[in-house]
């Protein structure tokens, strides 16, 4: 396989995550897509932004390449601030891509970058890694958006047209569950 094939199969794989994750914004209002939804507050708006600091970082600053995508401080890339409208999260995550596109597309997978917040000695890294990284990152951060949309209201699967699972019927899903829950019960007490 050429290289042009690995990356454009990689990246393949990471714009479906990337798609994903923004597919699980739709029809939620602003409220659900900005409150916290688990103990450590992760919400959907803020994994948006949070990524968008991934690509940003890993595929920009990392191999000294510019961009004009604002990045706040650490402490504020995974909530959005009142003043910024999802419209700007999403914006600036597509045009992370753009950027981190361009690096891909621009640059051999051996070539070797420096991540700044790395421990010193263990900064070097190649494209390939990163984009491995990268992906792996986005597709965790796509499941995490999976089970949070489907608490907030159901909505479930890699995409709108193709929820990927065995069945649409919510009895199907009573059923399952409460199988499940009758397997778990059976060990309780162990």
């Amino acid at each position: 396989m050429s290289e042009i094939e690995q990356k454009n199969d990689l990246l393949l794989y990471l714009q479906q995550a990337r798609d994903a994750v923004l597919w699980k914004l739709e029809g939620l209002s602003e409220y659900d897509v900005r409150r916290p939804l688990t103990p450590t507050g992760t919400n959907l708006l803020g994994l948006v932004k949070h990524l968008t600091m991934v690509e940003l970082g890993y595929f920009c600053l990392t191999f000294g390449r510019p961009h004009d995508v604002p990045m706040p401080p650490p402490d504020e890339d995974s909530y959005a601030t009142p003043d910024e409208s999802r419209e700007l999260i999403v914006e600036r995550y597509r045009r992370a891509w753009t950027y981190a596109d361009a690096t891909l597309k621009e640059l051999p997978l051996d070539t070797v970058g420096s991540v700044p917040w790395w421990e010193e000695g263990k900064r070097e890294v190649t494209l390939h890694h990163v984009l491995v990284r990268v992906l792996g990152d986005t597709q965790r951060h796509a499941g995490h958006a999976d089970v949070l949309r489907e608490g907030l209201d159901g909505a479930v699967g890699w995409r709108e047209d193709n929820d990927s699972l065995p069945s649409r019927d919510p009895a199907f899903w009573r059923a399952y569950h409460d199988r499940l829950q009758g397997l778990a019960e059976q060990v309780r007490d162990r």
